[in-house]
């Protein structure tokens, strides 16, 4: 019976807005990635089958399928080829699953899948204001006009973004009752253990270099409680929820070597995890974050394994209320959870993330022979991935 493993993984670092990677164009950094991922894997790029590429404002520079100019950016040979998806913030953990399921079905043999966006040069949004027209369209906005948290008071109302990420966040602090105060630790804490796992030299394996940037750019080591609790909440005016308690602003790639255990042991390939169980789940689209609990339940009984078993779980930090109402509703230890930060500290490349997550679990769960990890995203829609995999 065919499965999916992980053979090879590598990451960018994690660049600031405006920061060390800025003046790096997405297809040259996503290149730049996967030639180093092949030189680091050990594989002949002419046997790749696709490439899985995830990617949330495809407009601009990173228009006209990513996924495909990357592969010919890298150097690789013009018979590889590419494609781009967006499930919003999971948009490279779904390539993950799509290339599990491609080389599991036997579609394909060996797949890369990861992601990019640089939001220093497309910014957030981007796609919304690049045509003509309005997204959603008249039975979604009737749909949800009126509703809490929806911009649209009615049909005739029409806003370019009517589900706000910002304010779903502020409706699950106040549904799950966290204080200002019990997010901004959240924070802080994931600069610190941020700050801890750079220092001991955790992400070292996982980051390649690029443009003299050797390291994650959005650790703020010098940040406080009081510096967090200085911050405006521009959600809500009488909110909980800040800047610094959101993920931030990057720009970075990472990218994951797929294959089965067969042809990996054919080529002399190492499998480093197996891809236990994958699903995607939705949820209420206007409060928007809460789906990765739901995920999480799915994934969890598909896998037939109990929480308690999981070792490592990477829970996307996009805003402090996920992983916090993630960790009330499953039971979970929150000791195991993003135990090297998260968003907040290293920053949310939207189309990236997913795989620089995941990058980073493989990691961990190799370091602590941890035979299990969950990781589960927060997507716009209402959506999340939950996957688990096998150390091996």
């Amino acid at each position: 019976m065919r499965d999916a493993v992980i053979v090879g993984t590598a990451r960018t670092p994690v660049g600031r807005r405006g920061g060390g990677l800025a003046g790096v164009h997405p297809v040259d950094l996503s290149g730049q990635l996967l030639a180093a991922l092949a030189e680091r894997v050990g594989f002949d790029p002419a046997d790749v089958d696709d490439v899985v590429w995830g990617c949330v404002s495809q407009v601009g520079e990173q228009s006209w399928n990513v996924g495909r100019n990357a592969a010919l950016a890298a150097g690789w040979p013009e018979s590889v080829p590419g494609t781009t998806l967006d499930r919003q913030c999971g948009s490279s953990q779904q390539a993950v699953h799509f290339a599990a399921a491609a080389v599991i079905s036997g579609q394909c043999d060996f797949v890369i899948a990861g992601g990019v966006e640089s939001m220093s040069r497309v910014a957030m949004g981007s796609s919304v204001v690049s045509g003509p027209g309005l997204p959603f369209g008249n039975a979604v906005r009737e749909r949800y006009a009126g509703a809490e948290g929806f911009a649209d008071k009615n049909a005739a109302d029409a806003s370019p973004a009517p589900f706000n990420q910002g304010v779903g966040a502020e409706m699950m602090a106040a549904r799950w009752g966290f204080s200002r105060r019990r997010l901004d630790e959240f924070a802080l804490a994931s600069h610190e253990r941020a700050a801890a796992a750079q220092d001991a030299g955790e992400f070292d394996e996982e980051i390649v270099p690029i443009a003299g940037v050797k390291a994650d750019e959005g650790v703020r080591r010098d940040t406080t409680l009081e510096k967090l609790a200085a911050l405006k909440t521009p959600f809500k005016p009488d909110g909980v929820v800040t800047a610094g308690s959101a993920s931030q602003i990057s720009d970075g790639a990472a990218a994951l070597a797929i294959t089965t255990s067969e042809w990996a042991a054919a080529h002399g390939l190492t499998p480093l995890v197996r891809i236990h169980s994958a699903v995607v789940t939705a949820d209420d689209p206007v409060i928007m974050l809460t789906a990765p609990i739901p995920a999480t339940a799915k994934v969890l009984r598909r896998a037939g394994i109990p929480i308690e078993q999981i070792g490592v779980y990477e829970v996307n930090e996009a805003f402090a209320p996920v992983p916090l109402a993630w960790l009330a509703e499953t039971g979970a230890s929150p000791e195991r959870l993003n135990a090297r930060g998260g968003a907040i500290a290293l920053g949310h490349p939207l189309g990236g993330s997913g795989a620089r997550i995941m990058t980073t679990m493989v990691a961990r769960m190799r370091d602590t022979r941890e035979r299990y990890g969950l990781q589960t995203m927060c997507e716009g829609g209402g959506m999340a991935n939950a996957t688990i995999l096998e150390l091996l």
